[in-house]
């Protein structure tokens, strides 16, 4: 018989979105003629900029032609877009980040749990709660854990993220190998100052750590104090890897297009102590374990860029803020503590004990769908997560509900 990987075992069982769907079912099959309004996933739902549409049109038509065919394309991405992105989005950087330093991907995501495969299993591993689950079960899934108990599994450094300190923890006192960090935050909305980044930054030199910086969400910052690359601060670029994608911004959800920045000034050690570039394992790896982006979507992502895409992209993205600061407005004035809602997509809203509860008020009487905080960890009891991400008619339509609900 074939062996199993053992370590998936270890996962707890994910009933919450599969919870949040059977409750959605049983509240439309109780009253069919409700109109259920989605507040609670992290889905785009305004279409792709017409400039990226353009573009990927474009590339599309020179596939049927045989002079300009292409077959399999770069793994780590087309220079054209490697280019565009280095120039775009870190010329104004502490640490210039070159070309060849960017690796497009189909997704934050894929490469978040795809990056493990070049770090040692005998890593020790720190991530926040309220956490991104992808972070807590992909070292599961390659055995850096032992069993889940109470909640939280054994082997894992656990970071309080509360109210008190604004969802952004702080570095622990123990040295670790590997943190995980994410600004704008996904769940809470939680943005990281520029000084609060510099002594995340500082902890990773002093300890020899690696930083995992998920920056899925950076476009939605607005205030010019808050950092927008962990690059921005000095000496990052040895100490930390970073993720961004083109999901939330440029509404590439259904296009699957990312990219992750490994510097070269990045390093880890052998077994031997010997220090190793992880610019160049991560290279290999991609090399032999993926097969690239497709051309006329990287395309696309390429016109993200010019002026009338980044045009496009900011009007899609004022758009989703503009949501944002109604919903966070709205819940504040019924009394609600927020966090979130101005730099990013998400409101984190302080619920009381029971994040259930709710969840089934706002689902029962405003058929409104949210995201109960017990899916993001400990922490996130007694929180719910509502998402911008819906079209401004239907927010404010169901911010009326709700305030009929709740008042």
């Amino acid at each position: 018989m074939i062996r199993i990987n053992e370590h998936y075992r270890k996962l707890t069982a994910s009933y919450l979105f599969v919870q949040i769907a059977e409750l959605v079912k049983e509240h439309q099959k109780a009253r069919p003629d409700a109109d259920i309004i989605e507040l609670g996933i992290g889905d785009v739902t305004l279409p792709l900029p017409p400039a990226c549409v353009e573009a990927m049109r474009n590339a599309t038509d020179e596939m049927g032609r045989q002079e300009q065919f292409r077959g399999y394309g770069p793994e780590q991405g087309y220079p054209f877009l490697r280019k565009t992105i280095a120039q775009h989005d870190y010329r104004n950087t502490k640490a210039p980040i070159s070309p060849d330093e960017i690796f497009i991907s189909d997704g934050t995501k894929c490469d978040i749990a795809n990056f493990l495969d070049i770090l040692g299993i005998r890593n020790t591993v720190a991530v926040p709660d309220p956490v991104y689950p992808v972070y807590v079960d992909t070292n599961v899934m390659v055995g850096r854990t032992g069993e889940s108990h109470d909640g939280r599994y054994q082997g894992l450094h656990y970071l309080d993220g509360t109210p008190e300190n604004g969802f952004v923890p702080e570095p622990p006192e123990e040295p670790v190998d590997i943190v995980y960090l994410c600004f704008p935050n996904n769940p809470t909305g939680a943005t990281a100052t520029r000084a609060q980044l510099a002594h995340w930054v500082d902890y990773a030199r002093s300890t020899k750590a690696l930083i995992l910086f998920d920056a899925a969400y950076e476009r939605f910052i607005t205030d010019p104090a808050i950092p927008h690359s962990i690059y921005e601060i000095d000496g990052a670029e040895t100490c930390a890897v970073e993720f961004r994608s083109f999901s939330k911004t440029a509404g590439f959800t259904g296009m699957r297009c990312a990219f992750t920045v490994v510097p070269e000034a990045c390093k880890g050690i052998t077994e031997e102590g010997e220090e190793h570039s992880l610019r160049a394992l991560w290279s290999r790896r991609q090399g032999t374990k993926f097969n690239g982006v497709a051309y006329p979507v990287q395309r696309a992502a390429e016109a993200a860029y010019s002026p009338e895409g980044s045009r496009q992209v900011a009007e899609r993205i004022d758009s989703y803020l503009a949501n944002a600061a109604t919903i966070r407005r709205t819940m504040e004035n019924l009394g609600y503590r927020c966090t979130g809602g101005d730099n990013s997509p998400y409101v984190w809203v302080e619920a009381g004990d029971d994040s259930w509860q709710l969840f089934r008020q706002l689902l029962n009487e405003a058929s409104v769908v949210t995201t109960p905080g017990t899916g993001f960890g400990l922490r996130g009891e007694g929180f719910i997560r509502i998402s911008a991400f819906n079209h401004h008619e239907r927010v404010e339509k169901a911010l009326e509900r709700i305030h009929s609900a709740l008042a």
